[in-house]
């Protein structure tokens, strides 16, 4: 029963090692905001988004964004 446990653990930690890194990025902070009460929102969510862009508060609302291609090197 132990090496069973054992090599599950170790079979965990090899699929761990081989996931990508830094493949996801966040939104901007976003420092300012408009004086709208009701900003226009374009996305409430990813999902509604083009691929590779996400829904992020922008500085008037929610709209789709892409990486920043400064940050895409980093």
């Amino acid at each position: 029963m132990k090496s069973v446990a054992t090599l599950l653990l170790v079979g965990m930690l090899i699929l761990w090692t081989e996931l990508p890194t830094g493949s996801t990025w966040s939104c901007p902070v976003v420092r300012f905001t408009c004086a709208l009460l009701n900003p226009p929102n374009k996305c409430y969510t990813n999902w509604q988004c083009p691929r590779h862009t996400k829904c992020c508060q922008t500085f008037c609302g929610r709209k789709c964004i892409s990486r920043s291609p400064i940050l895409s090197y980093a």
